[in-house]
């Protein structure tokens, strides 16, 4: 398999095709250590923000990674600041938001970590 985490910086696009932003980075299960959701650069170049969207069922290509969900959705998706870190009780309202289930580790660990 591909390491997502090498394609940092490289254009995500939507199932369509249009470009939504760039991988800033990969946030990885706690539990399986796989890389769950990667944050992508979106807004104006003096507003950036980063949104979080699923890699599960990203395709990789030639300088781009091709997300399961559309431009619209990814860009209303929970977001951070661009020197942000996602504070653990917004993790449920990210899965939310693309209608993934969400479980904290059997401890109430977080869910994600950055990598």
């Amino acid at each position: 398999m591909v390491d997502v985490r090498e394609w940092r910086l490289h254009d995500v696009v939507d199932r369509d095709g249009k470009k939504i932003g760039t991988l800033e980075s990969v946030y990885v299960d706690t539990a399986t250590d796989e890389p769950s959701f990667g944050t992508v650069t979106v807004g104006l170049p003096t507003r950036h923000r980063l949104v979080f969207v699923p890699l599960d069922g990203a395709l990789v290509g030639p300088g781009y990674l091709k997300v399961a969900f559309p431009k619209a959705q990814v860009k209303d998706a929970p977001a951070i600041d661009t020197d942000g870190v996602l504070p653990a009780e917004q993790e449920p309202a990210v899965f939310a938001h693309y209608e993934l289930p969400y479980t904290p580790g059997a401890g109430g660990e977080r869910r994600l970590a950055r990598r």
